[in-house]
């Protein structure tokens, strides 16, 4: 095969810089083409980072371009919620009783700054900013750009294209509009948006709360979040309805809504952001959706991946996660097909979307989960007793949580159907009292399995009728 054929990627973030770094370490000739400026030049999407949760499935794209070292250092480790009640008291909820799992906060942008400054180090890898692809020539694998500060119009080539330009993508857009072939498409927004706020850090650069912890201020409908930063701060991110709910980002148009609102429903949050009024008025309010489509490719000439092939709502913490790993998975299915580009695409995507769309489906449970059910006490018991199965007992037990996050080793699907067998036995015989304290853990344990197969084993009977 000739390994210097020419690969464009259509997108430098986090998922096309991994990409373009893997295919050229693996020997091709690499162009990336952005539609932002260098972000090592120029400050921008103020307002709208959401720090990532980086965890072992994300790990294992950067292990495969060697820079393991290099990104624990931009991490922070979060080994759990800290709930908020209304009241300012808060609860902690470990990820998991095995001391070695947990998730990191680490910023999108440091992290994508990171991939790029390594992907200058080839020859053979060139990144072009300022240009917004407009239109992808799918059968002849060419593309066409607009230069945003000239408005002059480039076009790339390459042996083949690949997507990774995000939920807007202009590669999928054109799968969509081709007559040529079938492409199904959906998109499902949340009635819910998010506005970024910050806590800033103490005036000797400390931490204002507890630095090793994801924050949750569960209200039912609506809810704050916060990860730490380096730095000392942490980025706040509010999950409000759009409108028509009692508390909405259209009703809180004012500084008196705003404070009245934050006053009443985060208390012990309002008093660690003075610059709430100000961040909540400038930043803008993004939107919360879900994308699935089919085919990922065309033509044995292009191919999505990330979020430009299965877009999802950041409540699992997975987005970025399953984009790496999309990489991982493309990577060994490349390795086995090499030279044949339509059998990688299908055979990749044979691998991937029943994965991806099961963490899509995921993200949004998580989202109810986070918001209504972690201040729950019988949510809050289930958590108890699973983080006493995995501390007793490591090899025999991994919740939902668990399967989802630090188990890369199985998939999203078979993650997501255990998973959720495991948590609607457990809430089941809480329910019904039949996990009494006289029972030992190891027998509560053998009848959550024992329920939790014969779940599993009815679902499988009515998934095949």
């Amino acid at each position: 095969m000739d390994t210097k054929q020419h690969i464009l990627i259509i997108g430098a973030g986090l998922c096309g810089s991994l990409l373009g770094l893997r295919m050229v370490q693996r020997g091709y000739k690499v162009t990336i083409v952005e539609k932002r400026p260098d972000p090592r030049q120029v400050h921008q999407d103020a307002g709208r980072s959401i720090n990532l949760a980086f965890s072992d499935r994300g790990m294992k794209g950067i292990k495969l371009v060697g820079l393991e070292d290099a990104v624990r250092t931009l991490c922070i480790p979060m080994n759990g919620r800290m709930i908020h009640d209304p009241k300012g008291n808060t609860f902690f909820s470990p990820y998991s009783g095995r001391t070695d799992e947990y998730i990191n906060s680490i910023s999108r942008s440091d992290l994508n700054l990171m991939l790029l400054n390594e992907a200058d180090k080839f020859d053979d890898l060139t990144i072009h900013f300022n240009l917004g692809c407009k239109e992808v020539d799918l059968e002849n694998a060419t593309a066409t750009f607009k230069e945003y500060t000239t408005g002059d119009i480039q076009t790339f080539s390459g042996d083949i294209v690949l997507g990774t330009d995000g939920a807007g993508s202009s590669l999928r857009k054109s799968m969509y509009l081709s007559k040529k072939f079938l492409f199904s498409f959906s998109q499902e927004y949340l009635g819910h948006g998010y506005k970024e706020l910050s806590i800033p850090p103490t005036e000797g650069g400390g931490y204002r709360t507890e630095k090793n912890a994801l924050h949750i201020w569960p209200r039912g409908r609506d809810m704050i979040i916060a990860l730490p930063n380096l730095d000392g701060s942490f980025t706040v991110t509010l999950f409000l309805d759009y409108e028509d709910a009692p508390d909405s980002f259209a009703s809180l148009n004012s500084p008196e809504a705003i404070t009245e609102y934050f006053t009443r429903q985060f208390p012990d949050a309002v008093a660690m952001m003075p610059n709430l009024i100000q961040e909540f008025q400038e930043n803008p309010t993004g939107p919360l959706g879900t994308i699935k489509c089919s085919p990922w490719h065309s033509f044995g000439k292009t191919c999505i991946l990330g979020d430009a092939a299965h877009a999802i709502v950041p409540f699992y913490g997975q987005g970025m996660n399953a984009s790496f790993e999309d990489v991982v998975v493309f990577d060994a299915v490349l390795e086995k097909y090499q030279g044949d580009w339509e059998t990688v695409f299908k055979e990749y995507e044979k691998a991937r979307k029943k994965d991806t769309d099961a963490i899509a489906d995921l993200a949004v449970d998580n989202f109810h989960e986070m918001k209504e059910h972690t201040a729950n006490p019988l949510f809050q018991e289930k958590r108890k007793l699973e983080t006493a199965f995995e501390k007793e007992y490591p090899n025999e037990y991994y919740s939902k949580y668990s399967l989802v996050t630090f188990n890369e080793d199985i998939g999203y699907r078979e993650a997501m159907l255990r998973g959720r067998a495991q948590d609607k036995a457990i809430l089941s015989l809480l329910s019904e009292g039949a996990l009494s304290d006289d029972l030992s853990l190891k027998a509560k344990l053998e009848k959550i399995q024992q329920e939790t197969n014969d779940i599993l084993h009815d679902d499988a009977i009515v998934e095949n009728l």
